[in-house]
């Protein structure tokens, strides 16, 4: 993960109304011409697909770093299977193997065991650790959107790298402070995704925005219109100030950025590298906006 943002490949997958093949290409093959050299993967996008997708890509190509998710799968339109067993856990991963058109993944994550504790610990995270002993895997970790299980699991097992959706944010500031500190005690690295709040913080607070998946909240509504005053304010888009907030704290070796094609990849990109002046964090801070001891970009 040599470089703050990686490639998240869900709607590559998940929309494939949205994004046909040629265009998930050339999404890809952007990223790489651009300096990401991380993409995230899982069985659950679009049912395969986006690992397919990826792995037409990743053909012929050297140095790129990969990691995918087992766990969690999606067999039709409406029907998400969880299975954290042993044998599902490896029979996910060959299937993942064959999709990839790899015999070895970088890193591999269990996929939101949320409600699945005892078989991710009893029986999923050994199975990832004999695939990790094998040398099939780089790396192995947990993604979810949670931070009181991922602490869990940092406690609990000697994963290498989780991947924290949702939990830390330019609207969740506090959330994984101690999920951090435990991460950095014990070396485990961290990846952040869904730093936009499945959103709000892209597209703002207009009409059928949404946090985390759902309707925003007025509150969470008014705390972005606020936001967003300042950002005027100064000359700073709002994706600009997202992106740039994620990954300026020390944590996180990547920050995903989703994309459905090269063109919108190249506006978070070049957001995240737009100019936001002092003054714009500091009218922040003054609000209440952003924590006092929040790390901010240099």
């Amino acid at each position: 993960m040599n470089g703050p943002f990686g490639l998240g490949t869900a709607p590559l997958g998940i929309f494939p109304d949205q994004v046909d093949a040629q265009q998930a290409q050339r999404c890809l093959e952007r990223a790489e011409e651009l300096g990401i050299r991380y993409f995230d993967t899982a069985p659950f996008y679009g049912a395969g697909l986006a690992e397919e997708r990826l792995g037409a890509f990743l053909a012929g190509r050297d140095g790129l770093i990969v990691s995918t998710k087992v766990g969690r799968t999606v067999v039709d339109t409406s029907t998400t299977v969880f299975d954290f067993g042993r044998d599902a856990i490896l029979r996910q991963f060959d299937e993942s193997l064959r999709r990839l058109g790899t015999d070895r993944i970088d890193i591999v994550y269990l996929h939101d065991p949320d409600d699945h504790w005892a078989a991710a610990i009893d029986e999923a995270w050994p199975a990832l650790a004999e695939l990790r002993s094998s040398g099939a895997v780089g790396a192995v970790g947990a993604g979810m959107n949670q931070t009181a299980m991922l602490h869990r699991f940092v406690r609990e097992t000697d994963m290498d790298v989780i991947l924290l959706a949702n939990r830390y944010t330019l609207l969740q500031q506090y959330e994984a402070d101690e999920l951090f500190a435990a991460c950095a005690e014990r070396g485990v690295r961290v990846v952040l995704g869904a730093v936009l709040n499945g959103g709000i913080l892209a597209t703002g607070a207009v009409p059928g925005a949404h946090f985390l998946y759902r309707p925003v909240p007025p509150d969470v509504a008014d705390r972005v219109a606020r936001i967003e005053a300042v950002g005027r304010r100064h000359g700073v888009p709002l994706v600009a100030a997202a992106l740039q907030f994620a990954a300026a704290h020390p944590a996180p070796a990547s920050v995903l950025l989703g994309a459905k094609s090269a063109g919108e990849l190249e506006r978070n990109l070049a957001a995240a590298a737009h100019p936001i002046p002092a003054a714009f964090w500091a009218e922040l801070r003054g609000l209440g906006l952003v924590g006092a001891d929040r790390p901010l970009p240099a």
